[in-house]
């Protein structure tokens, strides 16, 4: 084992088979010169053939072929440790890929052997539930027409089967050889009531193991505890802990095989929701962070324009969140209901009375799971957050309420079967029914509708969001923050532009009603959410765009559905989208609103890239973002990124001598400006920690002290403006000041001198950006030439590695190198008195 690592930052690679490990390790240099502490990996086990992201492990003794194996992997992360990067690896406990049986040996065992298999202990299957067969929801129409008996296999189209051993014989039908197996083909529409294994929300491909059993975790962790016995690896993302059987366990049992490496869970936290303190983890992978983010650069003064802009926009997201809750639990989600209501059946009898009906406690169970706040409890902590559900599911249906009272005792109980099983359903039914349903179904401000979010909550104050900054450095320092990950609906910079509109207000809602009467669609929720599409990801492809309708349609399900698509509402959907490009008043429209919102869409979308970059905790950096990135859902957030393109502007940047550039780049398409201040940041944060020790809210005087978001981190200084257009409907900064303690700085983006003083003038300061990036003038001079050792760069134990410097440019005021150097030791000592004054000495 190495030393235990902590990042000051993270870079995500989506790692696939064509950006493969090999392709990973030829831009280490590119990310250790970007200034990101630690790569951070998509899941590299080894997936189903051709997986494009790897949550489909089916084989967990080996790294994936296809993304260059197990000596690609040790190749990459030696390539890493020797230039001082970490290496944080995405790793699947909860379920595995079973859509090709003969790439998965457990599978394959199972469906050949059945419950006599050695490890049919490792699904997660209600035998009994199917007649001791396990179901397999793969046929059509044609039932077993479709199936084929080949070489003593059954076959579907390519997909092979095992049959069990004596089980074929000459002149056998399909149909004979079929009844003999222990599986039983159906068809795929009975997997949202009849299924009998746990899946992975409803994808019926992904199929549930019990980690929880010594031997399953044992078997599918050897691997992950091989990498940090090498030192290969120092730390893990944990996909999806809201389906294991027992999260806290299982994340025990992780820090003993790891000696309790960095860990973080991809947990989604409701606004308000803590994480669970007795987890040993370092935090989350940074949802929770992202909603606080955006919504700081969110205008309030919008809110009730944009909610009548649609003209049908949901008046109650609590009461639609239900009613899409239960719809899941209702429908695809439907067999786990069932199964959660098989387990409760014998317990609600008693000596006076017969057990109630199956069909009454799958509608309790139905209505109790789509009546929580979050997404599950962790009992026997949390249940406050159950007794909840229970109240307002017997509320909503009191012709419920004896149901409700009779199981509600086995729900409560951390030691029973069903409520177990009840906490790993809620979660899947809250994602389903929020995240992939409800937020397609609200539109006045889409960029609120987020993983982990509240699109109900339109903004957060300048005052909240300090406080939210203040908890995560006293609670959750190493937690990760971030601003776009694989699986957010829209990119941090699309986002930005769409939050744009809330700063527009009226001039927004009429804009969309022209565009509406141009390519009008019958669904105006839905006619709003995809013209806000099309404007933020500008200039998306028509054949993104089409690709984004058809998915987001599908998934609001109110206008066509993935089942039962309608042909004619999608005829009208996908004109719409074509008159984006071939309409020229439509697309006058456009251009026009694109000139009023790319500036501003440009400083959100900075603003927010420095904030979350120097705030506190792990901030990571996912693929490309470090330039402008307007990408919608998944796969559109999963395209390939230009590294060719993003070394030479960042060696541009840096300059011949790493002295800076020669011209500050321009705010504008290019997006070298966002690549500059996400270097310059992820530099001093990882070249620099002692001046990110705290965190103190600056305060703002002036006529434009609302436009500011500023805070000290203990010597670095974060500057940004929020909503730019009303800063520019009142004249500009004007006379506003930020107040920090008064030393000589530098804004590490420009070069910029600041003396002194008792405030900073924001009228001087924001000329080239509207961001600022300020350090100590001391640290800034130290740092100019790439002189600066990597402060983590030992801690793999392959020594330091140099790194390059901030790179700024020569700015206003600087003065020249003889009088720096006579100034050093006077700057010194003044700042060790500022040092104290600030509370960090």
């Amino acid at each position: 084992m190495t030393a235990r690592r902590v990042p000051t930052s993270t870079y995500r690679l989506q790692v696939t088979p064509d950006f493969d490990l090999g392709a990973a390790r030829d831009v280490v240099d590119y990310v250790r010169d970007l200034g990101a502490d630690w790569l951070y990996l998509s899941p590299v086990l080894q997936a189903e053939p051709g997986s494009q992201h790897g949550y489909d492990v089916v084989d967990h003794t080996r790294v994936d072929a296809e993304r260059g194996g197990d000596e690609a992997l040790r190749a990459l992360a030696e390539a890493a440790h020797a230039v001082g990067l970490g290496v944080l690896v995405d790793v699947v406990p909860n379920h595995v890929g079973v859509a090709t049986p003969a790439s998965n040996p457990w599978w394959w065992s199972v469906l050949e052997q059945g419950q006599g298999s050695p490890v049919a202990w490792a699904f997660d299957v209600d035998w009994d539930a199917g007649d001791g067969k396990l179901r397999v929801p793969v046929l059509d129409d044609r039932l077993l027409d479709a199936v084929e008996l080949r070489d003593g296999r059954l076959y579907l189209g390519d997909t092979a089967y095992p049959t069990a051993p004596g089980t074929v014989h000459d002149g056998d039908s399909v149909a004979d050889v079929h009844a003999r197996q222990h599986y039983e083909f159906v068809h795929w529409k009975r997997a949202d009531h009849e299924l009998n294994y746990r899946r992975f929300f409803a994808v019926n491909t992904l199929a549930a193991i019990r980690v929880e059993e010594p031997e399953v975790f044992a078997a599918s962790h050897s691997t992950i505890g091989a990498w940090f016995r090498d030192g290969l690896v120092d730390g893990l993302r944990i996909d999806h802990p809201d389906g294991l059987y027992d999260p806290a366990g299982y994340l025990q049992d992780l820090a003993a095989l790891t000696d309790g490496a960095y860990t973080l869970v991809e947990k989604i936290l409701e606004p308000g929701e803590e994480l669970p303190s007795s987890w040993p983890v370092d935090g989350t992978t940074g949802y929770d962070a992202l909603g606080v983010l955006d919504r700081v650069f969110v205008d309030p003064a919008g809110e009730a324009s944009l909610t009548a802009a649609s003209g049908a926009e949901p008046t109650d997201w609590q009461r639609l969140t239900h009613d899409t809750r239960r719809g899941i639990a209702d429908g695809i989600l439907g067999s786990e209901v069932e199964r959660l209501a098989r387990l409760l059946g014998p317990g609600t009898g008693g000596a006076a009375s017969a057990p109630l009906p199956h069909e009454r406690i799958v509608d309790a169970v139905a209505e109790i799971v789509a009546s929580f706040d979050v997404y599950r409890t962790y009992l026997p902590e949390g249940a406050h957050h159950l007794i909840a559900a229970l109240e307002r599911a017997a509320a909503a249906r009191p012709d419920l309420g004896d149901v409700i009272d009779r199981i509600a005792p086995a729900l409560i109980d951390p030691a029973n079967a069903a409520a177990i099983r009840l906490q790993q359903t809620s979660g899947m039914v809250m994602a389903k029914g929020v995240e992939d349903t409800a937020f397609y179904r609200t539109s006045r401000l889409t960029s609120l509708s987020e993983v982990g979010g509240d699109p109900s909550v339109f903004s957060v104050s300048v005052d909240d969001f300090h406080q939210a900054q203040r908890d995560r450095l006293g609670s959750w320092p190493h937690t990760m923050t971030t601003l776009t990950t694989h699986d957010t609906k829209r990119s941090e910079d699309t986002r930005a532009r769409i939050a744009v509109l809330a700063e527009l207000g009226p001039e927004w809602a009429s804009t969309l009603a022209r565009l509406q009467s141009l390519a009008p669609l019958d669904d105006a929720v839905f006619s709003d959410l995809l013209w806000q599409a099309i404007v933020g990801a500008r200039p998306a492809s028509r054949e993104r765009l089409h690709a984004y309708a058809e998915k987001a349609s599908r998934e609001a399900g109110d206008s066509t559905t993935w089942t039962a698509p309608d042909e004619d509402f999608e005829r009208r959907m996908h004109a719409l989208v074509d008159a984006a490009f071939d309409d020229p008043a439509v697309v006058a429209v456009l251009d026009a609103l694109d000139e009023r919102i790319d500036a501003a869409g440009w400083s959100n979308g900075l603003g927010q890239k420095l904030v979350q970059l120097t705030a506190p905790g792990v901030p990571d950096v996912y693929q490309g973002t470090e330039s402008w990135d307007r990408s919608l859902v998944d796969p559109d957030n999963r395209r390939p990124v230009d590294y060719t393109e993003r070394r030479h502007v960042l060696a541009e940047l840096d300059g011949p001598d790493d002295d800076g550039p020669e011209q500050l780049p321009a705010v504008g398409l290019d997006g070298r400006a966002k690549l500059l201040v996400t270097s310059r940041a992820l530099r001093v944060r990882r070249d620099h920690p002692e001046l990110f020790t705290r965190y103190l809210a600056l305060e703002a005087t002036g006529s434009a002290a609302d436009h500011v978001l500023a805070f000290d981190r203990g010597g670095a200084i974060t500057i940004a403006t929020r909503l730019p257009i009303g800063l520019e409907r009142v004249g500009g900064w004007g006379d506003t000041l930020v107040h920090a303690v008064p030393t000589d700085r530098v804004d590490l983006l420009t070069g910029r001198r600041v003396p002194a003083d008792r405030g900073i003038a924001l009228a001087d300061l924001l000329t080239d950006y509207p961001v600022a990036l300020l350090v100590p003038a001391h640290v800034a001079e130290a740092t100019d030439h790439g002189t600066e050792a990597n402060a983590h760069g030992t801690a793999a134990g392959d020594g330091t590695a140099a790194t390059h410097g901030t790179g700024v440019a020569a700015g206003p005021d600087t003065t020249d190198a003889p009088a720096a150097a006579a100034a050093a030791a006077d700057e010194s000592d003044a700042q060790a008195e500022i040092d104290i004054l600030e509370g960090h000495a």
